[in-house]
């Protein structure tokens, strides 16, 4: 990854919190419970999809650091949301997405060149490292903030 792409990518993971936070500026229990169509998650749902993936993120970036080719391990996200109860209060998900974000950017500022080079294998995609790891969580939070916008304006939708 070009040096520029990654620093791109750090600012975008940087800022997943804030866009995540203001998506729900405001929001009413309606809007935190709207499902904009069958299949898809509410506002309620996603928040606490972003902190399970936010601590699996962490682990994984810690993994490919600490060990030498580690397995970075696959998950059923539906799974997690069918299981882990996401129809409870989102607050808690929300502080500890934010925490954990936090931690790992802090962490990721120390990182040398050598350290980006880290890799490990995905146990469903194959080879895994850091560059690879921070495409997919740089632009995570972003994503979901979109869907959030999307899952509370089909509440105006449905008036």
């Amino acid at each position: 990854m070009e040096h520029e792409e990654r620093e791109q990518l750090m600012a975008q993971y940087k800022d997943g919190y804030r866009v995540i936070a203001e998506a729900l500026v405001r929001i009413t229990s309606e809007e935190l419970d709207a499902r904009p169509a069958p299949g898809k998650w509410t506002a309620r749902e996603i928040v606490h999809h972003l902190a399970d993936s936010e601590m699996t993120a962490a682990v994984r970036f810690r993994l490919l650091l600490a060990e030498d080719r580690p397995t970075i391990k696959g998950y059923d996200q539906d799974e997690f949301a069918r299981r882990l109860h996401y129809e409870r209060s989102h607050e808690a998900s929300l502080e500890l997405f934010r925490a954990a974000r936090a931690s790992t950017a802090e962490l990721m500022a120390c990182l040398t060149e050598a350290d980006w080079l880290r890799e490990g294998t995905h146990s469903e995609i194959g080879r895994f490292g850091l560059d690879t790891w921070l495409r997919v969580y740089g632009q995570h939070a972003h994503r979901h903030a979109d869907q959030i916008r999307v899952a509370r304006s089909s509440v105006k939708e449905k008036v």
